[in-house]
């Protein structure tokens, strides 16, 4: 639909768009970029990708829903100066640079009083075009952990951990995998009129009352590390910083942690045990690494399958000694699920709803390593990932995959899907995962 009424307005005008035109609010390219917006926030997007093309074709615009891109619209090459114009001039860039990458933000009005804010990058490509990628984030109510789908016990865990009076706890993933929403749902749960409560972001996503939150601004030196350093002076009780990007920041919110503050952080890391390898390798001391850790929450978004068209089936034999294989033979018991006839597991359709996909909205998968005394002085030995996973999952850890493979036997998702996301990160991992598993039974 979008593709036709494109069409339908572009048919309007054939005049040069390189050129915005004079009465804004009447041109093609004003509706044509309010409708791209709305649609894709309609559809639940998280980007809008637009990427013009060379020799005169059409300017494809994708949106990403569920971590996927597929194509939404083609723009004809006449008007996508004029689209990428428009957009520029209402994140307030400069229209005539398009030499080098610009950032910029855009608040966007929808329907009954909510706004759209769009992060937006510019990038210049070949043949003299110029990308732009818009990251949607709507404003809405801090989740509580309680929405999250936490296993009761790893939920308990964490609002335990974060009513510690200090240690260093760390969320990790990939980016867009949720973390930052992960901790403001764990700052919500802890925010209350006794506790000082400082965040340093980049950007502030999430505005919550009673923090006291800070947009750091490399380009003139208020970096994560100079935010860092001005909270300590501030009488702070918990800190948030939004990225550990370096061993700077990493050595700061350590100290932070050993002169008795609370700090939450993020950090790109494939698995929680990798985390503590990742801290070792950017240079921090093994021992302070070891004293102030109290936890590391590991966060991913798997595809939900869709409510309105799932289908059940009963699955082979083969497809449970999958699941048992992937889950881990000496871990499977817990799990209770013998093999029966009828045992039943749940795969995509594809419907209206979900636009033929199967699948709609994203479920989160956890893994929670906790800092208990044998994994610390594992860390002070500078222990490798593969010998801190079997002994944190001896003490009760759930891994990614682990999580994923429950919700593929609640109906909630696939195996095809956890696979995708939690198996890759295990590959160097699993290859030995039998030998240190039954180790770690012994």
């Amino acid at each position: 639909m979008l593709c036709k009424q494109a069409d339908e307005w572009i048919g309007e005008r054939n005049n040069d768009a390189a050129v915005v035109v004079e009465k804004e609010h009447d041109s093609v390219a004003v509706r044509l970029v309010n409708q791209l917006v709305t649609e894709a926030y309609r559809r639940g997007a998280s980007d809008v990708h637009i990427e013009p093309s060379a020799a005169g074709r059409e300017t494809i615009v994708r949106f990403r829903v569920d971590g996927t891109c597929f194509t939404s619209m083609k723009i004809p090459a006449a008007y996508q100066k004029a689209v990428i114009s428009r957009l520029k001039i209402m994140a307030n860039l400069d229209i005539a640079e398009r030499r080098k990458p610009q950032d910029g933000k855009i608040r966007f009005p929808l329907a009954r009083g909510c706004t759209l804010e769009l992060r937006v990058a510019t990038i210049p490509t070949s043949g003299g075009n110029e990308d732009m990628v818009l990251r949607l984030l709507a404003q809405k109510d801090i989740m509580p952990l309680e929405a999250m789908e936490f296993l009761p016990n790893v939920l308990e865990a964490i609002k335990a951990l974060a009513e510690r009076p200090h240690g260093l706890f760390l969320c990790v993933g990939p980016t867009g995998s949720g973390k930052t929403t992960t901790l403001h749902a764990i700052l919500k749960h802890i925010n209350t009129d006794e506790r000082k409560i400082w965040t340093a972001e980049d950007p502030i996503e999430i505005t919550q009352e009673g923090l006291r939150q800070v947009q750091v601004h490399p380009k003139i030196g208020l970096t994560f590390a100079a935010a860092m350093r001005a909270f300590l002076r501030a009488d702070p009780d918990v800190i948030m910083i939004g990225e550990m990007r370096d061993k700077e920041t990493a050595d700061i919110a350590i100290e932070a942690s050993l002169t008795g503050h609370l700090v939450f952080s993020t950090l790109h890391t494939n698995s929680a045990v990798e985390t503590v390898t990742r801290l070792l390798d950017m240079g921090c001391d093994a021992l302070n690494v070891a004293d102030t850790i109290i936890g590391v929450l590991a966060v991913r978004l798997c595809k939900r399958l869709c409510e309105s068209c799932k289908e059940p089936y009963h699955p082979t034999r083969q497809e449970y000694d999958e699941l048992v294989e992937g889950y881990g033979k000496s871990y499977w018991e817990t799990v209770r699920a013998p093999y029966s006839e009828r045992w039943t597991l749940y795969r995509e359709m594809g419907c209206e709803q979900c636009h033929g996909s199967g699948f709609r909205g994203r479920v989160a998968l956890h893994e929670l390593l906790v800092g208990t005394r044998e994994i610390k002085r594992l860390i002070q030995s500078k222990a490798r990932a593969s010998e801190l996973l079997p002994v944190a999952m001896r003490q009760g850890m759930v891994t990614l995959l682990q999580h994923g493979i429950q919700k593929v036997i609640k109906g909630v998702t696939t195996y095809r899907q956890v696979r995708a996301i939690a198996m890759r990160e295990y590959e160097d991992l699993l290859e030995s995962q039998s030998d240190l598993l039954a180790t770690s039974r012994v």
